[in-house]
């Protein structure tokens, strides 16, 4: 099985979402997949175009959130977009086959379009970020992606991609993928809104210090109507038990005693604490030695941008040759 992850965009720290969303199976399948993992500057400047350094400083930081997490640069190939011309080749072609009505109506382009606030004022090179990533997944034949449930629109649109490319030119050389979705789902904000977002300012980084992260779980949005500590809770839908759902085990009767009255907010968000610091407490240890030495965590970036680099320019030779655009 090949998997790529599509693109984390280097504008700042990946947060827990990020590893909820798609990391957590990329480190659980690198021992038996063929993974490549994509930092995804050329993307972030379809909304950080007048930011360029912005992104080329956040690229190490979002290597070493990666390294920290477990991804081993031994069984995980990680590399830079824009060191891949193939990609961009691709998505020339393949622009071909989609039309604008289409990419209009992507349900994904279409929600971003509001939470950024463009209005008719959308760059081209946002709206066509969806072919973009198709080239992103095909050029490595992936055929298992991570993504996040909000994400499935960009696999299906890859897909039509793949199967209008192969009928028109009469191949099989582009593969179809398929959406791996997490158990867990989306993590909310720390605010109680429905996503975790940089720019929200309601996300728990990976990188966060032990007392940002109590401070974080400490002023976290949970149920309005569990005004005193013997009032019932609601465990549906409040932030601080999704979190528990996704770093604890063993919540039954905790959920049960909450629900029925007699358990404080504040014991709850302890435990979150305790469980969010058994799970960063070796993410921290493992950033900081990556961190000591960023030379090396360079080399691990551009040795797995070459292996890339090689994996998609086979299949670029072979979309050409499908094409019938091979000039020897």
């Amino acid at each position: 099985m090949t998997i790529i992850l599509t693109g984390d965009r280097p504008t700042g720290p990946l947060h827990l979402g990020h590893y909820v969303g798609s990391l957590k199976n990329r480190v659980e399948l690198q021992d038996t997949s063929t993974q490549y993992v994509m930092i995804a500057d050329i993307q972030a400047l379809t909304d950080h175009y007048e930011e360029p350094k912005k992104v080329k400083d956040h690229v190490i930081e979002v290597a070493l959130d990666y390294l920290s997490i477990g991804i081993d640069p031994q069984k995980t190939t990680i590399f830079i977009q824009s060191l891949l011309p193939q990609l961009f080749e691709l998505t020339t072609y393949y622009l071909n086959l989609v039309t604008w009505n289409r990419l209009k109506h992507n349900p994904t382009v279409k929600q971003e379009i509001v939470q950024k606030g463009y209005g008719e004022s959308v760059p081209a090179g946002f709206m066509v970020y969806p072919v973009s990533q198709a080239a992103d997944i095909t050029a490595f034949k992936a055929n298992c992606v991570p993504v996040g449930e909000d994400q499935l629109p960009m696999i299906e649109q890859t897909n039509e991609i793949v199967r209008r490319f192969n009928q028109v030119y009469k191949t099989d050389v582009l593969v179809e993928c398929k959406a791996l979705i997490p158990k867990t789902g989306r993590l909310p904000g720390t605010d109680g809104k429905a996503k975790m977002s940089k720019s929200l300012g309601n996300c728990i980084y990976l990188s966060d210090s032990p007392e940002v992260v109590a401070k974080k779980v400490k002023g976290m949005f949970t149920d309005p109507n569990h005004l005193r500590v013997e009032d019932p809770g609601q465990v549906e839908g409040n932030p601080v038990f999704t979190y528990l759902d996704a770093f604890d085990t063993d919540l039954e009767e905790m959920k049960a005693h909450y629900a029925r009255g007699g358990l404080g907010d504040s014991t709850v968000k302890k435990r979150l604490t305790e469980a969010l610091e058994r799970f960063l407490i070796p993410v921290r240890a493992r950033r900081a030695q990556y961190a000591s030495d960023p030379a090396e965590v360079m080399r691990i970036i551009h040795k797995g941008t070459e292996r890339a680099r090689a994996a998609a320019a086979q299949t670029l030779s072979e979309v050409r040759q499908a094409m019938g655009l091979l000039y020897n």
